[in-house]
This record gives structure tokens, C-alpha cells and sequence, in this order.
């Protein structure tokens, strides 16, 4: 027989470290998909590592031979960054390893009766605001305006959350006999910042890379403006927000795709809680243009009361807790002497 699992692609990335130390305190047997393989702490936690990319399609035959999926955390992706410099590979990766990740949901609830949780983070990126002026009069945006992403990354994800959709409320419309058996549930996350594992590419790194550089005594210059705004959130906050989701009752939900947030302070109001916390830091400000233009297309907050009234999303870590109880004291063990 086959062993009832959850699946976690992208298990060794920033999120997949938490969500699997999660996971495995509720005894769940974990399978996992990453390119890289897992650190032998997290690896000594799941049942089955595959290594390998997710567009490679006998990992998901395996996996479907082997084990009773009910429930998919699909963390793995290319980021902002190099998904600029990379776009066919970022939509190899983005969208055609998520629709194949659906169609195996897919054959996994059609082999168990039953529908299979498929849980889908998102990003801000999906959105695109045309200029300064429209972002600062838009306020706190919902999750149907201004989705119109001006990167290759946005454009995978907001088009992933279309797919995702469809799959959950419209798959094969038109078969007299097909039922969906994908049940899609979506967060869009603003910038994440972990203080157990390092920056990986995202346009929103800004804030990590100043705290671990000033932790390790390196100068670092900021790439964006100092009034720069977007959306925060500590990874622990981020990772309880995926269980919730996914344990959220059906019926509860009214979208497919739910905004979160926790704080959106200014690049400069970062350094000063930084620099406070390590006064020798030589942190500086050399904007990037092209990467400052695309954080000035996010907006500077985001309206999260449909996750909060639906699944009673609610982030522990405000900005100052963030710093001061999480990541300042955390990073700075990591590098101290």
C-alpha cells in the first residue's frame, strides 16, 4: 500500500526549512523534491528525498507510484532576480514544473477519491504599479487591483494562480465526466526575511543582506531609494500562515489567492533598527535603477482582511518584535566570534 504523505517541492529553500521542522512535529511522513539535496538535520526528518527539478517528469511518476499525497506545498521556484536573467528557464521551471505539480494532484486525488490540498505561495511581484504617484495614492492594495506584473517572475506567478484556479474550480469544463480533484489555495507573500537561512535572489533581499552584513562586520550598500516601501514578513509568520491555510475548512474560503502582510517599514528605517543593534555597521545606499524600479512597481502595502477574516491569519511578529526578538539576536549568533 501506499504511504499517505505530503509533498514539499523546493523543501531546502528558505521556506522549506521551517514548513519541515513544522511538519514533522506533527508526525506527518514527508516527501520532498529539490534540486539540491536536503542538510542531513532536515533530511533526517522526511520519509523520501528526491533530488532533482521538478520539471523532471520521473520524480512525480515515483512519487505518485509510492505514496498517497494529500496535501502539496509547491515552494519551489526561481526568484525575481535571476528569473531576469533567465526568463525561459524561470518559466520552465515556474510554470511548466507547477502545471505538471498540478496534473499530478490531479492523478493523486483521482487515485484516492478524495481531493488533494495544494498549497501555492505566491508573491507581490504578481502586482505592477505604473509609478510612484499611483503607488502612493493606491493605499493598501487588494488582491484584484493592479495585476499587471512588469517581471518575468510576477508574470509566472499571477499566470501559476490563474492555472491554480482553474484547476480548483473549472478542470475540463466541458468532459461530461471529469471531476477536479484540486482543492488550490494561494498566498501572495511580501518580502520574507528568515534569520536561519541566507538571501537567495529575491528583489526584496535588501533587508536580510543589510542585517547579515552588518552581523559580519562587512559594509553593504542598499540598492534601493532610503524612502523605499514594500511589504514585510518574518519567516516563522509566513510558514504558520501555510498550515493555516491548508488547514483552513473549504468552505471557509472565499478566494483562490489571499494578500498577507506584517509591516512595510522604509529601506532607511531598516538600517536604523540595524545599524542600533550593531553600531560599527557601515550600511550605505547606491541605488540599483533597474532593480529600484522594479520594487517601485510593488505596492507599499498590501490589504490582508481576507485572509484574516476567512482563516484568521494573524502574523506574531510586528516590525519591532521582527528585529529585536528574531532576527537581530539570531543573525548575530550566527557570525559571532
Amino acid at each position: 500500500m501506499r504511504t499517505a504523505s505530503v509533498l514539499v517541492t523546493g523543501a531546502s529553500g528558505e521556506i522549506g526549512h521551517g514548513l519541515i521542522d513544522r511538519l514533522a512535529q506533527t508526525g506527518r511522513s514527508i516527501v520532498t523534491i529539490d534540486i539540491a539535496p536536503l542538510e542531513p538535520a532536515l533530511a533526517r526528518k522526511v520519509r523520501r528525498e528526491f533530488t532533482g527539478s521538478i520539471t523532471d517528469k520521473w520524480i512525480l511518476e515515483r512519487v505518485l507510484a509510492e505514496f498517497e499525497v494529500d496535501l502539496v506545498f509547491h515552494l519551489a521556484a526561481l526568484l525575481s532576480t535571476r528569473s531576469e536573467f533567465t526568463p525561459v528557464t524561470a518559466h520552465e521551471v515556474n510554470v511548466e514544473g507547477t502545471l505538471r505539480l498540478l496534473e499530478f494532484a490531479q492523478h493523486e486525488g483521482e487515485s484516492h477519491g478524495r481531493p488533494v490540498c495544494f498549497i501555492y505561495p505566491s508573491s507581490i511581484a504578481a502586482y505592477g504599479l505604473p509609478s510612484l504617484e499611483a503607488k502612493a495614492a493606491a493605499g493598501a492594495v487588494t488582491e484584484d487591483q493592479f495585476a499587471l506584473p512588469t517581471t518575468m517572475y510576477g508574470c509566472n506567478k499571477l499566470y501559476c494562480e490563474q492555472l491554480g484556479h482553474y484547476y480548483a474550480r473549472h478542470y475540463k469544463q466541458l468532459s461530461a465526466d471529469a471531476i477536479g480533484r484540486v482543492d488550490f489555495r494561494c498566498v501572495r507573500f511580501p518580502g520574507l526575511i528568515s534569520a536561519l537561512t541566507l538571501p537567495s535572489g529575491g528583489t526584496s533581499d535588501y533587508a536580510p543582506e543589510m542585517i547579515h552584513a552588518a552581523a559580519k562586520g562587512e559594509p553593504y550598500d542598499c540598492f534601493v531609494r532610503p524612502d523605499t516601501k514594500i511589504p514585510f514578513m518574518a519567516m516563522p509568520d509566513g510558514v504558520e500562515a501555510l498550515l493555516a491555510l491548508a488547514a483552513a475548512p473549504r468552505d471557509r474560503l472565499t478566494r483562490s489567492a489571499y494578500n498577507l502582510t506584517a509591516f512595510n517599514p522604509s529601506a532607511a528605517e531598516i538600517r536604523e533598527v540595524v545599524v542600533a543593534a550593531f553600531p560599527d555597521a557601515q550600511i550605505g545606499f547606491d541605488v540599483d535603477k533597474k532593480r529600484q524600479g522594479i520594487v517601485d512597481s510593488w505596492p507599499a502595502a498590501v490589504d490582508d482582511s481576507a485572509a484574516r477574516h476567512d482563516w484568521g491569519f494573524a502574523p506574531a511578529y510586528d516590525f519591532e518584535r521582527a528585529f529585536r526578538d528574531y532576527l537581530i539576536p539570531t543573525i548575530g549568533k550566527r557570525y559571532a566570534k
